[in-house]
């Protein structure tokens, strides 16, 4: 075989093998996403089951704080936005912006995992501490578990974010904001069904 035609075979295997790669990791993430989604659920009706259950204790309309919560939500939501404006800059292969707007993003996620531990550290401080009832160990391991995917989403961010200072935008560094693009809106509607069907239900109950 001439060398030209093995260049030619090897560098439509080099075509054919990067995208195989960037839709596997696509793939493999997005399936991690729906085992995510059965732990999100299983807690969803252990809550359903467990949400009345307050042993003569505070229930949810005594312990849960709505204004906070809306500043709460707020931050989140908006950090959701600013990651939107990140991919956009992304597109644009606008490094300088992407960095400014993934920063904003984490500090917004920062803001709201520190008013979610003042809330838990008020309500134990209040006596009404996972171990108080059902109700309240439903409560705390439902909404602590997407608080700690959120610490989780912030730990990837900085790691992501050293990566694009020392490699820039990478083939393999878009790939991984693109999965985290995923897991962060996939923890906005975890938090959107979180704060209606736990704090809203629960003070209207």
């Amino acid at each position: 075989m001439s060398s030209m035609a093995v260049d030619t075979a090897q560098s439509r295997f080099l075509c054919l093998k990067e995208p195989h790669a960037h839709n596997g990791t696509l793939l493999g993430f997005w399936i991690y996403l729906m085992s995510d989604c059965f732990i999100f659920a299983s807690l969803f009706a252990c809550y359903a089951v467990l949400g009345t259950s307050t042993a003569g204790g505070p229930t949810a309309a005594q312990v849960l704080d709505l204004h906070g919560l809306a500043i709460n939500t707020a931050l989140l939501l908006v950090s959701s936005v600013t990651f939107g404006f990140a991919m956009l800059e992304m597109a644009r292969k606008n490094k300088g912006a992407v960095m400014l707007w993934l920063a904003v993003s984490g500090l917004l996620a920062a803001g709201f995992v520190t008013l979610e531990i003042h809330e838990f550290l008020g309500m134990i401080a209040d006596g009404a501490g996972p171990g108080r009832s059902a109700f309240l160990s439903s409560f705390f391991t439902l909404v602590g578990t997407h608080g700690l995917h959120v610490s989780v989403g912030i730990l990837w961010l900085i790691v992501l974010m050293t990566q694009l200072g020392k490699f820039g935008l990478t083939d393999a560094n878009i790939r991984r904001m693109q999965c985290l693009s995923m897991f962060w809106h996939f923890l906005d509607l975890v938090w959107v069904g979180v704060f209606s069907f736990v704090y809203l239900t629960g003070v209207l109950r």
